[in-house]
């Protein structure tokens, strides 16, 4: 496997992601900053955070496969989240896993950031994921 994910010893637990990731391989795969929309641009879950997630995933995974790879071989995620505060966990958490089988993510998730941010791009998008993956 070109990725080992763990949490040593010593670091804050329990949380929903690994603290780390060592990788391996050789190619470099980067996925732009995924949002909830379509292949044709029509706005998926507007208003539903988790909805917005779950769709975000789905066309990073979709990016991934693009490139051979998947969700296995994802050494970071990054995740901008507008208006964040701590009580949207929970619904940001319930789109990582409604499709977390669904796109083969395993979780606990990858080492990985949550940035609050004021607004995206578009009034209407509430997230944005990017992924950093590595292949032999």
């Amino acid at each position: 496997m070109t990725v080992q994910y763990f949490t040593p010893e010593g670091m804050l637990q329990p949380v929903p992601y690994h603290h780390v990731a060592v990788g391996t391989g050789t190619k470099h795969v980067h996925v732009s900053g995924q949002i909830a929309r379509q292949a044709d641009g029509t706005p998926v879950a507007p208003d539903d955070l988790a909805g917005q997630v779950a769709q975000a995933l789905r066309n990073t995974s979709v990016g991934l496969a693009g490139a051979g790879a998947s969700f296995a071989d994802v050494l970071r995620l990054t995740f901008y989240v507008t208006q964040w505060s701590p009580e949207k966990i929970s619904d940001f958490m319930s789109g990582v896993e409604a499709v977390a089988d669904e796109i083969g993510l395993r979780l606990p998730l990858p080492p990985a950031s949550l940035i609050g941010v004021e607004y995206l791009f578009e009034p209407d998008v509430l997230v944005e994921g990017e992924a950093t993956a590595l292949l032999d």
